[in-house]
């Protein structure tokens, strides 16, 4: 019986790869043409010698105003220094990042034809965690300071569920999200189950562009949080129907459950237990089951009223 049981676990599990096999995209043929200049690197070595050529190879960062003596003061300042060596311990070597943003391009190239890869810059930006990627069409600025890892002291005052994506391999998850807000237009619908759906889509084509990582890297979670999201889907569920909140218009909706936030706000017992954005996870799973039951394209699904999708989602939050 044992015996059995084991040869259907290893079927279940050779049919499940094989589908998910099936599922995944080849783009070994998509060509991307882009550069990886580090600012960082060249600003912060700079001296009074190199110091022009440092500014001819990246004009759009020295405005009139910010003059020579300016830069060697931010150059020789010793927080400013400290910020550069923490970042050269874990970046002096940018290679698996580079690969990353090559393997991301190839993925929004394969599904946006037209798509314009855009040239990466590496910068420190005083921890600006707010203002982590720049993305303007041909250039992409990355603040690597931001990514020193969740743990590290530079972040000790920060909320958790800041610094939780203060980390090397959130990088690509922060410069895809980027580009997506780029590509999907702003929705204007106010009711709570659109703007779900209207985050699922967003977090669909998420997954599309970055098929090997992981959900829970993908929302930004921890371990934690990402368990009781999963646990509790049901849960969150029926509190929406029960409260009358699918079709609601109250926009303090989307600071309770669509907003980055420590968790989200049920106004329960145990709130602190659950993750912020427990909105957009819900909407994610919304817009899977709609792909799931209908034959549409990527680019149909983001033209797709958020309407029609919940109505032919067949959705069933798991038990």
């Amino acid at each position: 019986m044992r015996f059995l049981f084991a040869v259907l676990m290893v079927f279940c599990l050779f049919f499940s790869c094989s589908d998910k096999k099936q599922q995944q995209i080849d783009v070994s043929k998509v060509k991307v043409d882009f550069s990886v200049k580090r600012y960082d690197v060249d600003f912060y070595n700079a001296t009074t010698k190199t110091l022009s050529k440092v500014k001819q190879k990246y004009p759009y960062l020295f405005p009139d105003q910010f003059t020579d003596s300016l830069a060697f003061v931010k150059i020789n300042d010793k927080d400013e220094q400290e910020l550069f060596l923490e970042t050269q311990k874990i970046y002096a070597d940018f290679n698996t990042e580079e690969k990353q943003f090559s393997s991301l391009f190839k993925y929004v190239k394969y599904y946006n034809p037209k798509f314009k890869v855009p040239n990466v810059v590496t910068l420190l930006s005083n921890i600006d965690y707010e203002n982590r990627i720049i993305y303007a069409d041909s250039l992409m600025m990355v603040s690597l300071d931001v990514y020193l890892g969740n743990k590290h002291s530079f972040y000790a005052d920060y909320p958790n569920y800041i610094k939780e994506n203060n980390t090397k391999e959130h990088i690509i998850v922060d410069v895809a999200n980027a580009i997506i807000e780029k590509q999907i237009r702003p929705s204007n619908k106010r009711r709570f189950i659109d703007k779900m759906i209207y985050e699922g889509k967003k977090m669909y084509l998420l997954d599309a562009y970055l098929p090997e990582v992981s959900d829970q890297e993908k929302m930004g979670y921890s371990y934690d949080k990402f368990n009781w999201a999963k646990t509790n889907e049901e849960q969150v569920w029926m509190y929406f129907i029960d409260r009358k909140l699918l079709f609601s218009t109250d926009t303090k909706l989307n600071q309770r459950f669509l907003d980055n936030a420590p968790f989200s706000k049920f106004y329960l017992e145990q709130d602190n237990l659950s993750p912020g954005r427990i909105g957009v996870w819900l909407g994610w799973q919304i817009v899977n089951s709609y792909m799931q039951h209908n034959d549409v394209s990527l680019q149909e699904l983001l033209k797709m009223d958020e309407d029609i999708i919940f109505t032919k989602s067949k959705y069933k939050p798991k038990r």
